[in-house]
C-alpha cells in the first residue's frame, strides 16, 4: 500500500514539474519586448505605432531619430505618473520608450519591458496593466534582451558588479533655489549649441518632478563617448534591436537636477554585455564620466 502511495505522490510531482519550470521562468523578465516584425513603411509604421498607443490611452510626448532607420517614440499616461509619483527618483519611469528599426528588409517593432523596469526602478506597483494595455497595443511577440533574465529580486537590488552603481546612485548635476528656478534654468541652458538637445518634457502631478529627454551628439570635434549613436554601435549588436534605450533623461527634483548613473542606466538595459571583449562595456568605459560632463555642462551656463 505504501509503495502504491509513493508511486503516486511521484507521479504526481513529476507531472507538477512543467508547470513548475513555466512558474519559474515566468518570474524572470528581459528588458525589452518585440511587438511585431516584418515588411512595412517606415514612417507608415512609426505613425501606425503612434495611433494605436493613443487609442490605448497613452500619450506620445515625443521623437528621437537617433540614427538611420532607427525611430524612437516616447510616450507615458496619467495611470503610469500616478505610480511614479510614490517612490523616489520613481520619475524616470514616467517615459516609456517604444521604437521602429529597420533590419534588412524588415521593421522591428519594440518597447521597454514596462515590468522590467517597475523593478528596476523599484516603483510600489509592477506595472502590469501598462504591459498589459502594451501588449494589446503594440502586440507581443516576446521578451528579448537578456538570454535567461533577471529576477525581481535581482532588478530590485540591481547593479552590474561590485563596485558599481545602484539604482540611486544618481549623476548630480546642478542645484537652484527652487523647483521652478531650476527647471527655468535647464530649459534655457538646454538651448545651447552644445550636442546636447531637449526632446520632451514630462511633469509629475502634484509633485516637484519633471522630466526631460534630451539626445547627446557629439559632432565633428566632440568627444564620441558622450554620442548616443557612437554607443549604440558598440552595445546594440544583436539580432533584435534596442533603440529604445534612448534616449537619456534629466529629472528635476525639488530644486535638484540629477540623470541615472550610465553605469547603472546602461548595464540594467543591456544586462548580459561583458565586461570585455569587441562588443563589452571595456569599449565604453570613458562614457560614464563623458555623459556626465556633457550634462552638466548642458543644464549649467
Amino acid at each position: 500500500m505504501f509503495n502504491y502511495l509513493k508511486q503516486g505522490l511521484l507521479i504526481a510531482v513529476c507531472a507538477l514539474l512543467p508547470f513548475a519550470a513555466s512558474v519559474q521562468a515566468a518570474d524572470k523578465f528581459k528588458p525589452f519586448v518585440l511587438a511585431e516584425r516584418g515588411p512595412g513603411d517606415m514612417e507608415e509604421k512609426v505613425a501606425e505605432v503612434k495611433e494605436s498607443l493613443r487609442d490605448a490611452g497613452f500619450e506620445v510626448v515625443g521623437d528621437y531619430v537617433p540614427f538611420e532607420d532607427s525611430h524612437v517614440i516616447i510616450f507615458t499616461s496619467d495611470a503610469i505618473k500616478s505610480v511614479a509619483v510614490l517612490t523616489e527618483y520613481g520619475g524616470f519611469a514616467m517615459a516609456q520608450r517604444a521604437a521602429v528599426v529597420k533590419v534588412g528588409n524588415e521593421l522591428q517593432v519594440s518597447y521597454v519591458n514596462p515590468v522590467y523596469m517597475a523593478h528596476a526602478y523599484r516603483l510600489r506597483s509592477d506595472f502590469s496593466n501598462t504591459s498589459e494595455a502594451l501588449a494589446q497595443a503594440l502586440g507581443r511577440i516576446q521578451e528579448f534582451g537578456s538570454e535567461d533574465g533577471l529576477s525581481e529580486r535581482k532588478l530590485r537590488k540591481y547593479h552590474y558588479t561590485f563596485g558599481m552603481e545602484y539604482f540611486p546612485d544618481v549623476y548630480e548635476l546642478a542645484e537652484h533655489s527652487s523647483h521652478r528656478a531650476a527647471v527655468a534654468a535647464v530649459e534655457k541652458n538646454l538651448q545651447k549649441d552644445d550636442g546636447v538637445e531637449p526632446l520632451y518634457r514630462i511633469d509629475m502631478p502634484g509633485k516637484d518632478v519633471t522630466i526631460i529627454g534630451v539626445s547627446m551628439a557629439a559632432g565633428e570635434d566632440g568627444d564620441k563617448y558622450m554620442d548616443d549613436a557612437f554607443q549604440m554601435s558598440v552595445v546594440d549588436f544583436g539580432e533584435l534591436k534596442n533603440s529604445a534605450y534612448l534616449p537619456y533623461e534629466i529629472m528635476i527634483t525639488g530644486n535638484k537636477v540629477v540623470a541615472l548613473h550610465m553605469r547603472f542606466r546602461m548595464a540594467v538595459h543591456f544586462p548580459d554585455l561583458k565586461m570585455m571583449g569587441s562588443n563589452s562595456f571595456m569599449k565604453l568605459m570613458p562614457s560614464p564620466a563623458a555623459i556626465e560632463k556633457a550634462l552638466k555642462d548642458a543644464v549649467n551656463e
